[in-house]
């Protein structure tokens, strides 16, 4: 009885400790959010323009990260939505909707009126509801230099069908954050942990939320056992008789002042739902101990469910923190977590087969089961390092070193059996390593689109689509090859102006053409006041105040109040005369 009561009283210190930090970080993002609150408010005017849904072919789209790639239910076509782009000096946001057609491997923008605001480190679940549905919760959206966050707490829903978004208000959901994860589990979407952050202090989730899709409500679980410790990027999986699975993961906690550590989780957990079906669903945490090869630690690594109730894990870095500086080994390796024997496997790929392999192995070496034993039976292998040189647009020489788990020996090892049938082995075609990729999987084959690398201080945005069949783990394909001219990279420079930061916000040379689209339409909309010849900022202001305050209250409501409405007000009026 002793000690369970001391670990009680440590569980709801630990509680109070985390209910004080979650205050004061509230607290002082709370004027950060406010300032950017106007900024977001700006850009929702901007998409408020739009009136119809217009799909349109275009090229793949701009490089980023941490958006979400999801597979439509009911076609073959994956769905990108949002995310992020650093060119060195400013941060853009997206919000635009692409469709990626698999059967053409096409892309399509689609524009749908009143989208969710831009952001980036949000999570994205489909289900097969009423010809489809991607659910979106939470996510960050950042100030363009990267200074000042705004962590989101909405829920949205996008009807494939209808091609239509809908905000879902209901009370008692999550606070805002990002890095959380969400799955669809049987009729309800669960959300574990994630994160805040405001320019000085920060603080990370280990709650679970349900929401409900048949009565459209949140709850709060409150599962029995000890769970994971708070953290953001995990893996989070749910299994096919309705539990979740969390792996991995990072967070940071403050040691000093001005002085954080890092940790890369490595744990994995069972949260088991219990009494389903009845009017109080019953949740409990207990902590796995799995066989096989584990993935070496890592963060930003991207995850998918593949076939046979297997997730997978790909890619991500571990970063070597020293005194004044921060080094990252990036991968681009897969493994295997499979649910129902609680074993991890890395899964490289085996090359193409050639004929006579085929011919000697007959329908065995065919079979997805000889390809997993053969991957799970192989000895552990230490990582591998291989060096690769890649040139930029401007002339910059990129030195990525790859590391991956170990090496391919069936290929060494049927060498000789593939120059019989006359054909050398070719160099193998891979995505290059990267962390915080989008990654979906349909009909057994996994796509892994964008994400990013560094090299030295400078990082590298990818735009590049790659795939590779999981039942037969043969070779990659690339689908949309990285463009070396996507490759912008602006060195840091201390006098930005504030023009440029609102300027660069709205997404760069996409946002600028839909933007020079949109001037081109106005005439069939109510247009905004113009500018007069020769009119100021200020004379433009006072001139058009009320009829911008207007435009504030009918984006933010009538419960905002008049200070906020105002500010958001003024905002939008000197955005708009620059814009002029």
């Amino acid at each position: 009885m002793g000690k369970k009561g001391k670990r009680e009283k440590k569980g709801k210190g630990a509680e109070k400790t985390a209910a004080k930090m979650e205050k004061k970080v509230s607290r002082r993002a709370k004027k950060e959010e406010e300032d950017l609150e106007a900024l977001i408010a700006e850009f929702q005017s901007l998409d408020a323009k739009k009136t119809q849904v217009i799909e349109s072919s275009c090229p793949p789209p701009s490089p980023r990260l941490n958006g979400s790639l999801s597979a439509h239910p009911e076609r073959d076509e994956l769905i990108l939505f949002g995310g992020e782009y650093f060119n060195g000096q400013k941060t853009f946001l997206y919000n635009d909707l692409y469709i990626y057609n698999i059967r053409k491997n096409s892309w399509s923008k689609l524009e749908i009126p009143n989208p969710p605001p831009r952001r980036c480190a949000h999570q994205a679940a489909v289900v097969p509801t009423a010809g489809g549905q991607l659910w979106v919760f939470g996510g960050e959206f950042a100030s363009p230099n990267g200074e000042q966050f705004y962590h989101y707490k909405d829920l949205w829903v996008l009807h494939l069908a209808t091609k239509t978004w809908e905000q879902i208000k209901a009370p008692g959901g999550p606070s805002g954050r990002s890095g959380h994860r969400m799955v669809a589990c049987k009729r309800q979407l669960i959300i574990f942990g994630g994160f805040h952050e405001s320019a000085r202090d920060y603080i990370y989730y280990n709650d679970v939320f349900a929401f409900h899709l048949d009565s459209f409500t949140w709850s709060r679980l409150a599962p029995a056992g000890i769970g994971p410790s708070p953290r953001s990027g995990c893996q989070m999986t749910a299994s096919p008789e309705g539990n979740v699975i969390i792996y991995g993961g990072y967070s940071k906690q403050r040691i000093k002042k001005d002085v954080d550590k890092g940790t890369l989780h490595t744990d994995m957990f069972l949260l088991k739902a219990e009494g389903v079906g009845k009017e109080e669903d019953r949740w409990s945490w207990s902590r796995l101990s799995p066989s096989g090869v584990k993935p070496p630690p890592r963060s930003g690594f991207s995850v998918a469910v593949g076939p046979g109730s297997r997730s997978l894990l790909f890619g991500g870095v571990h970063d070597e923190e020293e005194e004044e500086s921060i080094e990252g080994d990036f991968f681009n390796d897969i493994y295997f977590y499979d649910m129902g024997k609680n074993r991890w496997f890395p899964a490289q790929p085996k090359g193409p087969k050639s004929e006579k392999r085929k011919r000697r192995r007959g329908k065995q070496g065919e079979a997805e089961a000889a390809g997993e034993e053969d991957t799970e039976q192989r000895p552990a292998q230490g990582p591998l390092e291989i060096v690769k040189e890649v040139v930029a647009e401007d002339g910059t020489v990129m030195t990525i070193k790859q590391v991956i788990s170990g090496p391919a020996e069936e290929q060494e090892g049927s060498e000789e059996e593939e120059e019989e049938e006359g054909g050398a082995v070719g160099q193998r075609v891979e995505p290059c390593p990267r962390s915080n990729a989008m990654v979906a999987v349909k009909h057994g084959t996994l796509y892994v689109y964008g994400g990013m690398f560094e090299v030295g201080d400078r990082q590298f945005t990818l735009s590049d689509l790659h795939s590779i069949d999981l039942h037969k783990m043969e070779e990659w394909k690339v689908l949309v090859e990285m463009d070396p001219k996507a490759q912008e990279w602006l060195e840091e420079s201390e006098s930005d102006e504030e023009e440029d930061d609102v300027e660069g916000a709205e997404g760069g040379e996409e946002e600028e053409e839909s933007s020079e689209e949109e001037s081109e339409d106005e005439g069939a909309e109510e247009p905004h006041p113009a500018v007069e010849p020769g009119e100021d900022a200020v004379g433009y202001l006072a001139r058009t105040e009320q009829y911008w305050v207007r435009v504030a209250r009918s984006h933010m409501g009538p419960e905002a109040k008049d200070k906020k409405v105002l500010k958001v007000a003024h905002a939008m009026a000197k955005t708009f005369h620059e814009d002029s």
